[in-house]
């Protein structure tokens, strides 16, 4: 189904071309950052709807789905921006059920969600199954933290978004995204493409 095309549809498109250029083919795994929780939701929704409309098989899955608890959060202490930081989210499941799986192809099975934040458990199982070209949307605060930089095959920074202080300092978002977008105006955001 085709999009209309207003301002932010063309845009997006020009950035699917820019990330397309690089991956023609294969999975293909984009991480949006947008600043504090579901920041760059909106965003990653849009390009996700742009990645679909080109044919591709795409998918979407935000941190907020492999949050870690809030026991395991606290086990030293309240929570502050630093243990939040460090401790927040469950890395070694996002990679065991979402992105070495899907990266896999074939009939690997993969799971967009394990932890439901707001209820404070982990969610049941649903595994799915993807085309050999498929695209996996990601978007939450931290995507490019060092642990996750080799994770993305492309990665977005929304240059006007609120960012902790600990992840600028210890991550430097703007400097290692492959592409800025400033969205001042949501309806016409504007990106740039890093030269490597």
């Amino acid at each position: 189904m085709m999009l209309p095309p207003t301002p932010r549809v063309l845009a997006l498109r020009g950035l699917l071309a820019a990330i397309r250029r690089s991956y023609r083919a294969g999975r293909v795994i984009v991480a949006v950052d947008g600043g504090g929780p579901g920041g760059g939701t909106v965003f990653a929704d849009d390009l996700a709807a742009v990645f679909r409309e080109s044919g591709a098989d795409t998918f979407r899955a935000s941190l907020d789905g492999f949050h870690t608890s809030r026991a395991y959060r606290t086990r030293l202490g309240r929570e502050t921006a630093e243990s939040y930081y460090r401790d927040g989210y469950d890395e070694s499941t996002l990679r065991r059920v979402l992105l070495d799986p899907f990266r896999l192809g074939g009939s690997a099975g993969f799971q967009l969600s394990a932890f439901d934040e707001a209820r404070d458990q982990p969610v049941e199982s649903r595994w799915l199954t993807a085309g050999q070209d498929a695209v996996l949307v990601v978007d939450g605060e931290f995507v490019l933290r060092p642990s996750l930089r080799g994770a993305w095959n492309a990665s977005i920074l929304l240059t006007n978004a609120v960012l902790d202080p600990l992840y600028v300092a210890d991550a430097d978002p703007e400097g290692t995204a492959d592409f800025l977008v400033d969205e001042s105006d949501a309806g016409e955001p504007r990106w740039v493409e890093r030269v490597p």
